[in-house]
């Protein structure tokens, strides 16, 4: 009798422990760049983030957390980064008092920012040197001739999907 109530109890115990297990879900694991502190719960995704940069006026600015994929990284020291606000469309994203950088091979990867958006004009100047960090041909550094307009993101906080 001792046998059997042993045997039980250690087969409820054992049912119990994996009964647990059913019901836990893996979360992404994300490298932290700028404010580690910063949750990735709560990010729009990049077309409600296109959708508040087509809003702005000249001028305006806003806080928000977005997430999105990186197409580019600066090849120098990557000092800033192209992400997708959908297919023909990206943001130019710099870093917070250049305080922290993204590594160079993160193109590809799905990313969650922190931090300002604004719409800025870029010189031609300007436009010529992230050319020569994206490490484009003199060609189409040549083919830069007239400033531009577009979506700019100060991240005060990256963090990439791993």
């Amino acid at each position: 009798m001792k046998y059997i109530a042993l045997i039980l109890i250690s087969g409820l115990f054992i049912a119990s422990c994996t009964c647990g297990n059913k019901d836990v879900t893996t979360s992404a694991s994300y490298a932290a760049f700028g404010d580690s502190t910063m949750v990735v719960d709560g990010a729009i995704d990049h077309s409600a983030m296109l959708a508040k940069f087509t809003d702005m006026q000249d001028g305006d600015s806003i806080q928000v957390k977005f997430s999105t994929k990186i197409n580019e990284v600066c090849q120098k020291k990557g000092c800033w980064m192209n992400v997708a606000l959908n297919d023909d469309t990206e943001a130019f994203v710099k870093f917070k008092d250049y305080g922290f950088f993204v590594p160079m091979d993160a193109s590809g990867s799905d990313a969650v920012m922190e931090g300002m958006a604004y719409k800025s004009v870029v010189s031609v100047a300007d436009q010529k040197h992230y050319a020569e960090d994206a490490g484009k041909t003199q060609e189409e550094i040549d083919a830069i001739t007239e400033p531009k307009e577009e979506y700019t993101f100060l991240a005060s906080a990256v963090k990439i999907k791993e």
